[in-house]
């Protein structure tokens, strides 16, 4: 049974310089880390009286919804300084990108309040009335 002992090292020092941009989290797999021109090839239509957004992508359809982080949270995009060789080596991050909002997409469905990403936005929530002090 082998232990893995190597820890995430974040550097404090980025989160002041990244610079807010908007953030697409994709139901699928897209094999590209960088920069994307997304506002030229990936425009959504917003639905009249609802916050539903469409678009296709690779010919198939997506539907989604912009989720606001939770107050007082910054979501954060980590960029990799060193690739450690092993599992048993520290891994050094830095911040690269901030965001406190995310456009969240479905294939085929609508985000609902059963998807995992939707509830883990009302965590924080949830734990400070689990974790808060009771008033009599």
């Amino acid at each position: 049974m082998s232990c893995n002992t190597s820890v995430t090292h974040l550097q404090a020092s980025s989160v002041g310089q990244a610079e807010p941009v908007p953030v697409h989290l994709m139901p699928c797999e897209i094999e590209h880390n960088g920069p994307a021109q997304v506002s030229q090839y990936f425009a959504a239509t917003t639905k009249d009286h609802k916050q539903e957004k469409t678009v296709s992508f690779r010919g198939r359809e997506l539907k989604g919804q912009e989720i606001s982080c939770p107050q007082g949270y910054t979501g954060l995009v980590l960029k990799e300084i060193n690739k450690p060789s092993s599992d048993q080596e520290d891994r050094t991050v830095k911040v690269s990108s901030v965001f406190d909002k995310l456009t969240y997409w479905n294939l085929e469905t609508p985000p609902n309040s059963d998807d995992t990403v939707v509830m883990a936005m009302g965590w924080p929530e949830l734990a400070d009335a689990i974790h808060g002090p009771i008033e009599d």
